[in-house]
């Protein structure tokens, strides 16, 4: 009697443990890549402060490019005119982070260099770059020390997404 109770309580044990195994759905589509669902161009307004002043309030464009499923490459549009002119920046590689429906990148630091209009190479460093994501808009914020400019541009972006 005990070997019976014991097989039943046996397959009783193996049905539910295939039960809850098998109770998933197998027609789940698997979520997009983060990068995929925010990469794309983004048109709104761009503020930069330089010294505490504001120096330009523009409607401009950021893009968004995939780079791999969790990171994005963004292309800063060019800004200012004149001999004040900072040519169009990349920043490589900003790795996302997805919390519900908010996705967020940030960048401690990154540093390239660019041909400006001039034909000279110059190095710019980007600083405490942060972009958060929601719905189809974009807030980005960064420092911006371009050149052997002796201080730095605070950029303010948002917009919508094309």
């Amino acid at each position: 009697m005990k070997i019976k109770s014991f097989m039943t309580m046996m397959v009783a044990a193996a049905i539910v443990v295939l039960g809850v195994s098998s109770c998933g759905s197998d027609d789940d589509e698997p979520e997009v890549a983060v990068a995929t669902q925010v990469a794309g161009s983004y048109t709104g307004n761009e503020v930069i402060v330089v010294m505490g002043e504001e120096s330009s309030n523009t409607t401009t464009t950021y893009e968004f490019v995939k780079a791999t499923d969790v990171t994005l490459d963004l292309n800063i549009p060019q800004s200012g005119e004149g001999a004040m002119t900072v040519p169009a920046l990349a920043v490589k590689s900003i790795p996302l982070t997805k919390n519900g429906n908010t996705i967020t990148g940030k960048v401690a630091s990154y540093t390239g260099s660019v041909i400006n209009a001039s034909g000279v190479e110059k190095a710019y460093t980007i600083n405490d770059l942060t972009v958060v994501f929601t719905d189809k808009a974009a807030a980005l914020t960064f420092s911006l020390k371009y050149g052997n400019m002796p201080f730095a541009f605070a950029t303010t972006f948002t917009g919508t997404k094309k």
